[in-house]
């Protein structure tokens, strides 16, 4: 799985944009950000014939996700297979001021947008999402497979666990987060976990929160207390990235989250991923 989406990530549409010189820039500031059911559909780069053209896939084409063999179909003939993903996997978003600039309870703030557990599904999906650097400041966007529940440090799988933490100047969050989307539902921290044969992965989720000044990225994993599995992760996820040598990543506990009310540590300046 995780090779089929590397042989098609150049059709990315951030690296389409770099073709054309569109260069990634902050957004400028408005009263009120965008909903993502409001936010108009983005240009993409040329189609595969393995992905779908719409939102949602036909229920028949669902159906047919553990299956290898095109499913007859009265219109057309035949309905193409389908690439299922291990998992199902939902995106969250949250803004942390509403309209008229009022801080929202976080829980409050979180919208479910979708749910998908295809690798057509996905790409479907993910050209009509804004990218980060389309998005206002104190906004997030949340990845996390179906095992839980809510994006949130208390749900049943998340509050024995932590995260690793990237933080990165403007400008350079877009690739980052492409890259770390693809890797997690394309399995590629599957080698990172303690192989416990639970139902759910080591991975929960990944997130990004678009700031004023800076892009903070974070992956989610069930348990702390193992420091080789933390290793692998954080090693797996420099290697994905393509991050230098010289990135620090700190890596903070759910416990310690619901402790001080907050999901990341206030950095030194060094701390910032440098631009690749």
């Amino acid at each position: 799985m995780a090779s089929y989406f590397n042989s098609n990530h150049t059709t990315s549409r951030f690296l389409a944009n770099n073709q054309n010189s569109v260069s990634v820039s902050a957004p400028a500031q408005s009263a009120a950000a965008p909903s993502p059911a409001a936010i108009p559909v983005r240009s993409r780069a040329p189609s595969s014939k393995h992905f779908s053209t719409s939102v949602n896939p036909p229920p028949a084409a669902d159906r047919a996700a553990t299956g290898t063999a095109s499913a007859p179909s009265a219109g057309n003939g035949s309905v193409p297979a389908v690439h299922p993903l291990r998992n199902t996997w939902v995106f969250w978003f949250r803004q942390q001021r509403a309209p008229g600039n009022k801080n929202v309870n976080y829980e409050e703030g979180i919208k479910k947008i979708s749910a998908f557990r295809s690798v057509e599904s996905f790409w479907s999906l993910w050209t009509h999402l804004a990218p980060p650097s389309g998005l206002q400041p104190t906004t997030d966007y949340l990845l996390f497979h179906t095992g839980v529940r809510r994006p949130i440090w208390e749900d049943p799988l998340n509050i024995s666990g932590g995260k690793w933490i990237i933080r990165v100047r403007k400008g350079i969050a877009d690739r980052l987060w492409e890259d770390l989307v693809l890797a997690v539902i394309g399995d590629q921290f599957d080698e990172c976990g303690s192989g416990d044969g639970t139902e759910w992965p080591e991975i929960c989720g990944c997130t990004i929160s678009v700031r004023q000044n800076e892009d903070i990225i974070s992956l989610w994993n069930r348990y702390e207390v193992d420091f080789k599995v933390r290793e692998r992760i954080r090693d797996t996820l420099k290697r994905v990235l393509n991050l230098p040598s010289t990135t620090t990543l700190e890596y903070k506990t759910n416990n310690d989250s619901m402790q001080d009310r907050s999901s990341f540590r206030t950095p030194n300046l060094h701390d910032r991923t440098p631009h690749p």
